[in-house]
């Protein structure tokens, strides 16, 4: 099989809900984005994304987002897509004439969506093309904030939705959705946002509290005297328990009983899982840090099997080092205060707050891999020497599913 480069950004609602993915091409030579023929790098995305890599698996049921140039736009592969889950994204060299009109009301009519990409400004080529238009991404980046309120003011005259892209900062994020934008685009997410003296929410120090209780491997009657505070949670874990997937023969009503069917290290998994799924003051989920938190600790886990196959207490750190990776953009917290309060191994607190030693420098890897730093990706798999990029691609798949499964579960029982 040749090597696939596919990167994934993730797309967000105003409530940090994953609604989409743009899938971007990379080049399989030198591990970055070099297109120089976007009808080509727009068939290779499709290509790789329906054929090798499985459209469940990249993008589970949400839409994803491909750039096309003319040439492609022109071309029959459009409509082997499927529609329900494919927006083309018209680049922004794009000329628009009456060819490119005609065919995207075509494209419209057979029930696609079509985006503009990079959009600054409304003039008379983008007037002729917006009423086919659902989606404008607007490049936050190069506007001031005058610039960018004329430009909303505009493009309310169409009932289209407005994506902000290149968003890289909370602040801006902030002010996207205070300016009404309906999506997000950018690594703002799971960028650590440090606010001094800010109070943890009640349902997420709740978990941490039951957290440390099973790191530090505490007795089960304290463990169980936490969860009796915590209906919630105690419905989540019976329920979970009482799954087909645990194959119990009866139902399980005790909580004792269900730490002890359930195991430590896997209530310790759930309860980080959920660290990220509690709900918010306004009601929300943060569904991008559970996303990216979720596939960092099963895909460090992987690494970590693949490196010392035999060593399970290797790969249990790995997944928490994966897990809490984001816990203090979570929590508003620095990661300092955050490891001396777990209590963690030093090769652990090592990895989450220098990158140092081996968890470290594979943390390192998957954080790069997640902003499209092909390079460094490149760089480091070399310098682990135990994976190759083709390898690294399949791990992070089986992440992808894992986690997509995980979150499904969590959501359901939010």
């Amino acid at each position: 099989m040749n090597e696939v480069f596919l990167g994934r950004l993730p797309i967000l609602d105003n409530k940090q809900n994953i609604v989409a993915f743009e899938l971007l091409f990379r080049s399989n030579q030198l591990n970055k984005v070099r297109v120089t023929d976007n009808r080509a790098a727009s068939a290779n995305v499709i290509i790789d994304t329906y054929g090798q890599l499985g459209i469940e698996n990249v993008m589970g049921k949400r839409r994803g987002f491909i750039k096309v140039d003319a040439k492609f736009l022109m071309s029959d592969a459009v409509f082997l897509l499927p529609k329900s889950q494919i927006v083309f994204e018209i680049l922004r060299n794009v000329e628009i004439d009456d060819a490119i009109i005609e065919r995207c009301k075509e494209i419209r009519q057979k029930g696609y969506q079509i985006a503009l990409t990079g959009v600054v400004q409304v003039d008379e080529r983008l007037d002729r093309l917006m009423p086919m238009v659902n989606v404008v991404k607007v490049n936050v980046s190069e506007l001031e904030s005058k610039e960018l309120v004329r430009l909303i003011k505009k493009l309310r005259r169409w009932p289209v939705l407005l994506l902000a892209e290149k968003v890289e900062s909370r602040e801006t994020a902030r002010k996207c959705i205070e300016l009404g934008f309906n999506m997000l685009q950018g690594f703002y997410f799971a960028r650590p946002e440090i606010i001094s003296g800010k109070r943890i929410d009640p349902s997420k120090l709740s978990l941490l509290k039951l957290l440390l209780l099973v790191v530090k491997d505490s007795e089960v009657v304290d463990i169980e005297n936490e969860l009796k505070y915590q209906p919630g949670l105690s419905y989540n874990l019976l329920r979970m328990v009482n799954s087909a997937a645990t194959g119990t023969a009866r139902t399980v009503n005790s909580i004792k009983r269900a730490i002890m069917i359930l195991g430590r290290k896997q209530l310790q998994r759930w309860v980080q899982i959920l660290l990220y799924s509690a709900k918010q003051k306004d009601g929300s989920t943060s569904d991008a840090l559970i996303q990216t938190a979720s596939v960092r600790g099963k895909l460090l886990e992987l690494i970590a099997i693949a490196d010392r196959p035999h060593d399970k207490n290797h790969h249990d750190r790995a997944f928490m080092v994966g897990v809490l990776s984001l816990l203090d953009t979570l929590l508003g917290m620095k990661m300092s205060e955050l490891v001396k309060t777990l209590s963690i191994q030093k090769d652990m607190s090592d990895a989450l707050l220098s990158r140092r030693g081996y968890l470290g420098r594979q943390l390192a890897l998957i954080e790069a891999h997640e902003i499209g730093e092909f390079e460094t990706v490149s760089s480091i798999l070399s310098e682990l020497g135990f994976l190759n990029m083709t390898e690294f691609t399949q791990l992070e798949l089986e992440a992808l599913v894992w986690a997509n499964r995980i979150n499904d579960m969590v959501n359901s029982e939010c």
